[in-house]
């Protein structure tokens, strides 16, 4: 915390159980939403009876399946991170996306974050020291505990009006 400026610390970085935890609970989000997204494709083709949509559906090879699901990967983190700074998982471990100073990442960060999870083996970056992955390290984002994150923020700043009279 030199040159007076906030920066984030190890230890409110998220834990390794807590950032298992995000990948499990957002893999499922991002499965249910994928099969509720195909559901009502599936309604929608069966009502309006486009039938080589019901076939195309029925028999999505492991490449389009694939696809789809990096599809789906994008568009969710891209959406709930770029709003948020979390995704639904990050609500549920009370973990949050924030840059070193603090800040909520920009939208920009955020693409590229999401991209970075696209990295094959990104998974397996987080078995080191950091508890940082990829998408972590090329971004320069962090994965914080909300609550510790928040206290030690609003500690740092309340010690700037110490010493401010009011007008």
């Amino acid at each position: 915390m030199e040159n007076g400026q906030f920066k984030v610390t190890n230890d409110m970085l998220a834990s390794q159980g807590q950032r298992l935890a995000n990948y499990f609970i957002d893999l499922l989000v991002q499965y249910g939403l994928t099969f509720g997204f195909g559901f009502v494709l599936a309604a929608f083709a069966m009502f309006a009876g486009y039938e080589g949509m019901l076939d195309w559906l029925a028999n999505i090879d492991k490449i389009t399946e694939y696809l789809l699901g990096v599809v789906m990967l994008i568009l969710y983190y891209s959406f709930f991170e770029i709003l948020f700074a979390r995704s639904i998982a990050k609500y549920i471990t009370k973990t949050v996306v924030v840059m070193a100073d603090g800040s909520k990442p920009s939208a920009g960060t955020i693409v590229k974050r999401t991209f970075c999870r696209i990295i094959p083996f990104n998974h397996f970056s987080f078995l080191g020291n950091s508890g940082r992955g990829w998408h972590d390290s090329i971004s320069d984002t962090y994965v914080v505990k909300k609550d510790v994150f928040d206290q030690k923020k609003d500690l740092f700043y309340s010690f700037d009006e110490i010493g401010k009279q009011e007008e």
